[in-house]
């Protein structure tokens, strides 16, 4: 039996650090197999040696987190596990360096993950970044971010957003009401990140303005975009054709960030995604960067991330979903 005691340092860190209802202490506890008890402003870990020693480290890059200002979400924590049983803690530090952008509601917004953040990078480097990988990884989210980021700082004068209807396809005519009621329910993650980055009177005031404009895929034809954020979200339901013109239509000043899971393609049995096809044909073209998420970036719920293991393991299998 091994026994060590953390100081925490102060009541407020304290708080945070156990989380409501001792949440973040219990999911410690059963991680690590060890008994933590809070002695006034310190915390003593009771178990085996090598246990305690995990567990001790995890605290501590809490700590630090909690000292860098950031917020300890369930993820948060569960992701500061997995990083030190990597032995990767270390790595945690460059995360909180990066403040994208403020929200509406005055919250920083930073990388939560070491993929978060190296997506960031590059579209800090890039004129056109691909995010890829699987649901609730934050590619949408950090790209509208880094649109915003780049408007308010004056280096671009307008943010578009476009993606595929492919769920609507010929019927998408049909729907009733103008081309931005029909394709609203397409772009709705889209909107859902700028009302968090703007507010709704922001998002609407810019909107009325030109400065941020929504449109279907099919509607970016023929057009030059100049002095422009571009955001291509669901990539992975472009055709060949479709991906092309997109990227042919930036202009001068311009950035694009093109997102897409590609184990989620909505396209016709035996069609070409646009995205799989870009990545193989553009990824050693200077100026373009690929970035690659996995299940260990994913920021939503826990279960999520349980998710896409389960259905990577059901694929390895040999079968298909």
């Amino acid at each position: 039996m091994s026994e060590k005691t953390i100081e925490i340092g102060s009541v407020e860190h304290a708080l945070a650090l156990f989380g409501q209802f001792d949440g973040n202490i219990r999911l410690l506890e059963r991680e690590f197999g060890v008994s933590m008890v809070n002695r006034a402003e310190a915390l003593k870990i009771s178990g085996d040696e090598h246990s305690v020693e995990l567990c001790s480290r995890t605290v501590s890059a809490l700590l630090d987190a909690l000292r860098r200002g950031e917020a300890l979400s369930d993820q948060a924590v569960r992701y500061c596990i997995q990083m030190v049983r990597e032995g990767s803690e270390k790595e945690l530090e460059a995360l909180g360096a990066d403040c994208i952008c403020i929200t509406a509601k005055g919250r920083p917004l930073r990388p939560r993950t070491l993929g978060q953040k190296q997506y960031n990078d590059a579209i800090s480097k890039n004129t056109i970044v691909f995010g890829v990988g699987p649901a609730g990884t934050g590619k949408t989210y950090l790209a509208v971010a880094r649109a915003v980021r780049a408007y308010k700082d004056h280096e671009v004068s307008r943010i578009i957003l476009t993606r595929p209807a492919v769920e609507a396809g010929e019927k998408l005519g049909f729907l009733p009401g103008d081309l931005q009621t029909k394709v609203d329910p397409y772009l709705r993650p889209l909107y859902d990140a700028l009302f968090d980055m703007l507010g709704a009177e922001g998002f609407a005031r810019l909107q009325e303005r030109g400065n941020i404009e929504v449109a279907p895929l099919a509607y970016m034809r023929g057009r030059t975009l100049d002095d422009s954020f571009i955001i291509l979200d669901e990539a992975q339901n472009t055709s060949s054709e479709q991906m092309k013109m997109f990227l042919t239509r930036l202009g001068a000043n311009s950035k694009a960030v093109i997102t897409g899971d590609i184990t989620q393609i909505d396209l016709p049995e035996g069609k070409t995604s646009g995205l799989k096809q870009a990545i193989k044909i553009l990824k050693r073209v200077e100026d373009i960067a690929i970035c690659y998420f996995t299940e260990k970036d994913v920021v939503r719920h826990r279960l999520v991330q349980d998710i896409i293991k389960a259905y990577e393991r059901y694929n390895r299998g040999g079968q298909t979903v």
